[in-house]
């Protein structure tokens, strides 16, 4: 499941009082399922290709940048999201939707007919562009087309639409892998787009299209924004791009990443979010660390199955189907008006969990402990993970002002996306300076054995990643700005 979970817009616009119903009644039927399908679309994605991406990379011979493909959709995200922001507040939602999908089902087909690794991680920027364009599109849609009381339930389907992709997206993939190729996992996904387009967009384009305010003067693009978001966009990607080569040429591109990175994150993110400042910086800080370590240990949970265990994609996939039930319970916890005097100390709690279940990962690639064992620590983990992403949401709104919500969310959003795309570079340069790009050479879809084993490769991405999640337990105490 992924950790990116957008929050709310910028703006929100008038909207005459709405007949009684629920998100499924008539007023509201064909939209709710038209933008709940959009979301399971993505869920699906997002759960599927993790299952199908380590014999992609090895068919490509790609192992060697398994991160780059992960970590390129999060780096092409985070200007989608910034765009899609300003851009649905300057014209309304339907347009960054519609475009939005249209990325999305094309950079699949990219990936998916790809005949060199380079090509699918390019897909893969151009799917995450899309992705951030929809992801915040819908959110407008949800501000503007839903009243308030109605909000709740459509976040909590929203949430919803993730368990069953969870569950039945790996097992899906696996066997897709296994008798078709995993091409289709990547070509079969932008045929189901027809469906949320026929249904959602013209349900959008009679409530929620246009700019809030006809007569009011056009909304003008914070360019300066725009200047930052696209520095952060190109930065990470130089960052990542060093992190693979591992070559002394490669501090070029290193050095000026970080040259981008840097002051855009400043710009973007709340004072003080990197020293862990009380409030709302370790709150947006939080988000970043907890999605950041488990994300980067979550991706290569599939390709060290496969490769280090022999496992089928399938058994890989069903490996992390529990999460979705256990990430989906902890949600629910911290949503319960009775825990939360005690959201701290769950929030706390949850990254221990997560320090505890990334920590225990790679002690599969012992032959003798049973492979189980890591399913079970997986789904412990994303029950932490449930409890600290939804808190670090509403901590955020109760931490806001009403006129600093939508750019506060951005920055939540940003800290998320960031904090993946450094934490897999890392990751991932840690795993090919130690052999992690000869992992799978040897080793072929639906043979009893693994490939030749490279166990460092493995360990030292999953150790300093739960090493990174108990920073995150600490950075949970500083979230009370009363505290001294």
């Amino acid at each position: 499941m992924s950790a990116l979970e957008p929050r709310v817009p910028q703006r929100t616009a008038p909207i005459p009082p709405p007949p009684q119903g629920g998100i499924l009644g008539p007023a509201y039927r064909t939209l709710s399922i038209g933008i709940i399908s959009v979301v399971f679309l993505i869920a699906f994605e997002a759960t599927a290709v993790g299952t199908a991406m380590p014999v992609a990379a090895r068919e490509l011979h790609g192992i060697g940048l398994y991160a780059f493909a992960f970590s390129a959709y999060f780096t092409t995200s985070l200007f989608g999201m910034v765009l899609a922001g300003q851009w649905a507040d300057r014209q309304g939602p339907l347009r960054p939707l519609t475009v939005g999908i249209a990325a999305f089902a094309s950079g699949l087909v990219i990936s998916g007919t790809a005949g060199v690794m380079w090509v699918f991680v390019l897909g893969r920027a151009v799917q995450g562009f899309g992705g951030g364009l929809v992801i915040v599109a819908l959110y407008v849609v949800v501000s503007r087309a839903y009243e308030e009381r109605l909000r709740p339930a459509i976040m909590a389907a929203f949430a919803a639409s993730w368990v069953v992709p969870s569950i039945v997206g790996p097992l899906a993939s696996g066997t897709v892998t296994e008798h078709l190729g995993w091409r289709w996992v990547f070509l079969a996904i932008p045929a189901l787009v027809v469906v949320p387009l026929v249904v959602a967009l013209p349900a959008i384009r009679r409530t929620a299209s246009g700019p809030v305010d006809p007569d009011a003067p056009p909304v003008a693009f914070d360019r300066r924004r725009i200047r930052l978001a696209f520095g952060i966009s190109v930065g990470a990607g130089l960052l990542q791009y060093a992190a693979q080569d591992l070559r002394w040429l490669s501090l070029v591109p290193g050095i000026a990443g970080a040259a981008l990175l840097v002051p855009a994150v400043l710009g973007l993110l709340p004072r003080g979010t990197y020293r862990a400042r009380r409030g709302l910086p370790s709150v947006v800080l939080l988000r970043g660390v907890a999605a950041g370590s488990f994300i980067a240990a979550e991706s290569f949970v599939p390709l060290m199955l496969v490769t280090q265990r022999g496992l089928s994609p399938t058994m890989a996939g069903f490996s992390l189907a529990l999460g979705g039930l256990t990430w989906a319970g902890g949600s629910w916890v911290q949503s319960q008006g009775r825990t939360e005097p005690y959201r701290e100390r769950l929030m706390v709690g949850g990254m221990v969990l997560v320090a505890l279940a990334i920590a225990a990962a790679p002690a599969v690639l012992i032959e003798s402990v049973p492979v189980w064992t890591l399913a079970v620590a997986w789904a412990i983990g994303c029950l932490g993970m449930g409890l600290v992403i939804g808190s670090t949401s509403v901590l955020l709104l109760q931490l806001s002002a009403p006129e600093e919500a939508g750019s506060n969310s951005a920055a939540l959003q940003i800290s998320d996306a960031l904090a993946n795309v450094v934490l897999l570079a890392g990751g991932g340069a840690a795993f090919a300076a130690l052999g992690g790009g000869a992992v799978g050479a040897a080793h072929t879809v639906g043979t009893a054995g693994a490939s030749a084993s490279h166990p460092a490769a493995f360990a030292v991405v999953f150790l300093p990643m739960a090493a990174v999640a108990l920073v995150g337990a600490w950075v949970a105490t500083r979230l009370d700005p009363a505290d001294t």
